[in-house]
């Protein structure tokens, strides 16, 4: 691989894009804001989503996509899950059927309950695919601090690949065969997130978060595997240290907006300050649906919904967990 497509310039993509450029003779960063674009060619800095970094040389900016992809050896896909289809929706005219692409994107889609893969597939058809997940933030990625991260395929040769491509001194990939257990600890530690900052909001201290998070993981593993996931993979990178990471970071968009529910703040109100998508909110609606088309018990994803969608205080929420009849762990 020499040349990468990367779709998507929010904080994520851009990181991305810089700790990636040494291991690559060219890169595409396609935006969908003109504003990114110009930003990131007249600055080299993506002012708008991640301040603060130089975008290497090598790192071009489009807004458009045919030019992004346009002579790529591999695409990567890191837009937010609910624009994921329209994005995938636009290459199929432009890119050959043996293009591979990787999926960063952490979310479910609503209403069809699809996992990114699934909407990929859907859209462009069988190739090469992977999807790529761990405990990351944008910030630490791009200012080269040391992470590991997994990278899910049934394809174990283009796991390799993809391996052998992204690794790099401040990025460590390990390969995983189970795609629907990365995707759904991806999707849903989000969630908990969001209930994690429900419980900072509160005041409340580390037996109630360490409570949250231990459950939280059980609810996510048994989704996982009813959804054909295997337990041991939600005890791993895409699992547990993406669910812990995302529930006690700082730089959590999804506990942020958890602390603001637990302050009094609407929803609406929340992410209309936000100039980032927290993906927890959209996932939590379809991981609702999800939870009731499998039959899955997901209580805390249930609570996070009754807030989101209901207007549920908190406090009462956090009642309704801790009132639920006994039972063997």
């Amino acid at each position: 691989m020499k040349r990468l497509a990367i779709l998507g310039a929010g904080s994520w993509g851009t990181a991305l894009a810089v700790v990636l450029a040494p291991r690559f003779s060219g890169i595409r960063l396609w935006a969908f804001e003109p504003e990114v674009v110009e930003a990131i060619g007249a600055r080299r800095e993506n002012t708008i989503f991640l301040p603060g970094f130089t975008i290497p040389d090598n790192v071009e900016p489009t807004g458009r996509l045919e030019e992004a992809v346009d002579g790529a050896d591999c695409v990567l896909g890191v837009m937010p899950s609910q624009f994921a289809r329209r994005v995938y929706a636009q290459l199929p005219a432009v890119v050959p059927r043996w293009l591979p692409v990787v999926s960063a994107t952490k979310g479910l889609e609503r209403g069809s309950l699809l996992r990114m893969s699934q909407v990929i597939g859907s859209v462009l058809g069988p190739r090469p695919l992977a999807v790529l997940s761990g405990p990351t933030f944008a910030r630490e990625i791009a200012n080269r601090e040391p992470a590991a991260v997994v990278l899910a395929s049934e394809d174990d040769v283009f796991a390799r690949q993809v391996q052998t491509a992204f690794s790099g001194p401040t990025l460590r990939l390990y390969t995983n065969a189970d795609v629907a257990g990365v995707e759904t600890g991806a999707a849903i530690k989000n969630v908990i997130a969001i209930a994690a900052g429900v419980c900072q909001g509160l005041g409340l201290g580390s037996n109630s978060q360490a409570a949250l998070i231990t459950r939280g993981l059980a609810e996510i593993t048994r989704l996982a595997v009813a959804l054909g996931g295997k337990p041991r993979t939600l005890a791993g990178l895409a699992g547990l240290g993406d669910l812990v990471l995302t529930c006690s970071g700082q730089l959590s968009r999804n506990r942020s907006l958890g602390v603001e529910l637990a302050g009094g703040r609407s929803l609406a109100e929340i992410t209309g300050g936000m100039k980032m998508v927290a993906e927890g909110v959209e996932t939590t609606y379809a991981a609702v649906d999800l939870a009731r088309r499998t039959g899955v018990d997901m209580p805390i994803t249930h609570q996070v919904y009754e807030m989101l969608a209901n207007g549920r205080p908190p406090r009462e929420a956090l009642a309704e967990l801790m009132a639920r009849p006994p039972r063997e762990e």
